[in-house]
């Protein structure tokens, strides 16, 4: 059995072809770049299920709206990743060398 992100790779890719991408942009960078701005609204929308407005009377959180917000965000990210031919295995790599120097960073006052 494939592991999980590999599997979502293998969904992500199947997704990719169904789609129209006449619009999508041809070079990386502006794959890249494309997608950032897509994440970045989707994050948005993610912020939207939260009461993060301090001035307005609070409603009930909507944990099921903010997941599918939050898969929307990994849709793409899956996407950029693959935009950049990063593989899970590189991922995994990338996020292990990152999350170490993060830890450095909270052991020495960052």
């Amino acid at each position: 059995m494939d592991d999980r992100l590999e599997t979502i790779f293998k969904l992500q890719k199947n997704l990719e072809k169904m789609m129209s991408l006449d619009r999508y942009p041809k070079d990386v960078e502006g794959k890249v770049s494309a997608l950032c701005t897509a994440i970045i609204h989707e994050t948005a929308e993610l912020q939207r299920t939260t009461n993060w407005k301090w001035w307005k009377k609070p409603v009930a959180f909507d944990r099921e709206a903010a997941r599918e917000e939050l898969i929307d965000i990994w849709h793409f990210v899956i996407q950029a990743s693959l935009e950049l031919n990063m593989t899970p295995d590189d991922i995994l790599r990338e996020y292990q060398k990152k999350n170490k120097i993060n830890q450095d960073r909270q052991k020495n006052g960052y």
